[in-house]
């Protein structure tokens, strides 16, 4: 499958969270510890809010993260308040840019985890349900794509719990149709520039692996002398696959069926369940 990494908080230069931690994303794409593949080598992508900008920017490419050398320079020199890293394992769709994460539309940042089973079965019937205004922007040939457009068909700048749930929905609907009995699996990250949303959840109740860090004044109270720590606002939240660093009483796991919203002000955790669409 893949890894993934979600920040929001005070803007903090992408390579010390991507590079520094001693099990960092970079360091997950060559050996995984809770995946379904130890190395995660077919492309990467990291995707960043910027100060007066509506839209986020993207980076993606096909080669490996832990070697590419672009991916390091910008890195270390772009500062953000909320971005996205992704490292890829195909489920079997080609390794091209296009199938690469993070996937935008308008201020809309989107990152998966998982597959839809069967896909290439269900692919059209899905395809097909993606507003014919969006149809066009589908470029890539996954699965993670065609949930996103989904998502956005229907209604994710209105309600993005609720859009996720609806194209989740739509998407066990159409495959137990098709005798699928568990048709997907997912863990999903997904922002608006001001909010990150972060789902888990699967057909058969046994989701991919997501943490989500504790609040930073509790984790400082834990450890004082932890020179990282001292000047992260109160504010920082982490999203990851799996944790970056080990450190007792800073990962927490995300609870099977549920999502997070992490905002301003108080963050929330709240039971995830498909709705039809």
């Amino acid at each position: 499958m893949c890894r993934w990494l979600a920040y929001s908080g005070q803007p903090v230069l992408l390579g010390d969270l991507l590079y520094k931690p001693e099990h960092s994303l970079i360091d997950q794409s060559l050996h995984a510890r809770m995946g379904v593949e130890t190395t995660n080598g077919d492309g990467f992508g990291i995707g960043w809010y910027g100060p007066h900008v509506e839209t986020p920017a993207v980076i993606r490419d096909t080669g490996p993260a832990w070697n590419n050398r672009n991916l390091r320079e910008i890195a270390a020199h772009v500062r953000s308040p909320l971005f996205f890293a992704h490292v890829r394992a195909s489920t079997g769709t080609a390794v091209q840019q296009t199938n690469c994460h993070p996937f935008r539309h308008g201020r809309w940042m989107w990152m998966h985890n998982g597959a839809i089973t069967d896909f290439p079965r269900l692919r059209r019937e899905l395809a097909l349900a993606v507003d014919p205004s969006l149809f066009s922007e589908l470029e890539g040939s996954t699965d993670s794509e065609v949930m996103f457009y989904l998502a956005v068909t229907f209604g994710l700048d209105q309600d993005a719990p609720g859009a996720v749930a609806r194209m989740a929905g739509f998407v066990e609907r159409a495959g137990r149709r098709a005798g699928v009995e568990h048709p997907l699996q997912m863990t999903v990250a997904v922002a608006d520039g001001e909010r990150l949303w972060t789902f888990r959840y699967s057909s058969s109740h046994t989701s991919r692996s997501l943490f989500y860090s504790s609040r930073v004044d509790s984790v400082r109270a834990l450890h004082p002398d932890l020179e990282v720590l001292r000047g992260m606002s109160d504010e920082t939240r982490l999203v990851v696959s799996e944790p970056l660093r080990d450190l007792p009483g800073l990962w927490n796991e995300v609870p099977e069926s549920s999502y997070g919203v992490v905002q301003p002000g108080t963050d929330e955790l709240l039971p995830f369940e498909p709705v039809a669409a």
